[in-house]
């Protein structure tokens, strides 16, 4: 009768630890998601950035041109 009350009291314990451990994860993972839901990922640069993008002219390039230079850079 002892070892079986001690047994249901260490089960009791683990899964007591258990869902704390849980929801401490789940609190931690709704406070990083909200830390990041307020971060404006696609916002002006700040400071001396410059725009690094290329108009191509489409003229000059046809689709299988792209297709051939895609597949020399084994992109």
């Amino acid at each position: 009768m002892k070892a079986s009350l001690a047994l249901i009291l260490h089960t009791c314990k683990v899964l007591i630890l258990f869902v704390g451990f849980t929801v401490l994860f789940y609190i931690g993972m709704v406070w990083l998601n909200q830390e990041y839901q307020s971060y404006h990922r696609y916002d002006e640069p700040e400071g001396a950035a410059i725009k690094v993008t290329k108009v191509v002219d489409s003229d000059s390039n046809t689709w299988l041109d792209r297709l051939l230079l895609f597949y020399l850079d084994g992109e």
